[in-house]
């Protein structure tokens, strides 16, 4: 009667474990531990090492982090520069050479994609660009189809044993991102030929997807704080060729933003840029519904 019971507590005990996951994921981005996730599933214990409104090109070498890194198969980053400031250091204090460049474990999202704007030169004095290109892919959600099959593959090179699984989980998502993706074209097609200002230039391929336009920049650089001066230069060049609103990132400082859109009399539209970096934005999926929904919350008058 003993050995029934013991033997009953252990069944009990397996069901009530959760499933071992054959992968810690490093994600520097919310929006890369949520891609993960959706490969993944239970094979994959996921952490981000920034948060929704967090600036994703700042984040201090925390012991956390590095214990965290530590322990990891795999970083699920953006790369192009991105994480410089913060990234390798954690990555060499935490001796892990999983997680070194060149090595399987370290994945760079933007290795899937075309990137824009690259520039033909880098100086100081053109502000905080990235040589390899604009880094801020995400904000095309189309992006994340390739991505999302590079991930998959990355995950199976080291996980070969659950190569089947991770494939049909890329499969999945890739089949429901599509018809998101048919979706939100259609919602956004009051969106095309819109002229907007932006407060820092991270939204090219967002514009390129919607096919919405640049008017203006608030900073006179990237990365550079824009003075009440150059604020000044902005809203002369607006009275003769006017935006319907301002946008800006949920990590970004709201007062130039505002200081315009007050002056102008136009709206000034917060994006989530990330998960989490809106209450709505709770996973990809709402991630771009809440984009989208902001956007055209934006034309209102």
């Amino acid at each position: 009667m003993k050995q029934f019971l013991c033997a009953a507590a252990l069944a009990a005990a397996a069901i009530a474990t959760p499933a071992y996951a054959n992968l810690n994921v490093f994600a520097c981005e919310p929006e890369w531990g949520a891609l993960a996730t959706e490969i993944g599933g239970e094979r994959v214990s996921v952490y981000n090492a920034t948060i929704g409104g967090q600036d994703p090109h700042q984040a201090q070498a925390r012991p956390s982090l590095i214990a965290r890194a530590r322990a990891a198969n795999i970083s699920v980053c953006t790369g192009a520069e991105l994480e410089v400031a913060w990234l390798p250091l954690i990555v060499q204090q935490s001796g892990n050479n999983r997680l070194a460049a060149g090595q399987p474990g370290a994945f760079q999202a933007t290795s899937a994609v075309r990137l824009l704007e690259r520039p033909t030169s880098v100086d100081r004095s053109q502000g905080d660009i990235h040589a390899g290109g604009n880094p801020h892919i995400q904000t095309d959600p189309r992006n994340l189809v390739s991505v999302s099959r590079a991930l998959a593959q990355r995950f199976a090179q080291i996980d070969p044993a659950n190569a089947s699984d991770y494939a049909a989980r890329q499969a999945d998502f890739e089949r429901r991102w599509n018809a998101a993706l048919a979706n939100w074209a259609q919602r956004a097609s009051p969106l095309r030929g819109v002229r907007i200002a932006v407060q820092h230039r991270n939204w090219v391929y967002l514009l390129n997807w919607l096919g919405m336009i640049e008017g203006v920049a608030l900073e006179p650089q990237p990365g550079v704080p824009p003075s009440s001066g150059h604020l000044a230069q902005v809203l002369r060049r607006l009275e003769t060729t006017p935006v319907h609103f301002v946008i800006r990132a949920a990590y970004e400082d709201s007062r130039p933003s505002e200081f315009i859109a007050q002056r102008a009399r136009i709206p000034a539209v917060l994006l989530p840029f990330t998960v989490g970096g809106t209450p709505q934005a709770t996973n990809l999926f709402t991630l771009y519904d809440d984009t989208i929904s902001r956007l055209l919350a934006g034309l209102s008058p």
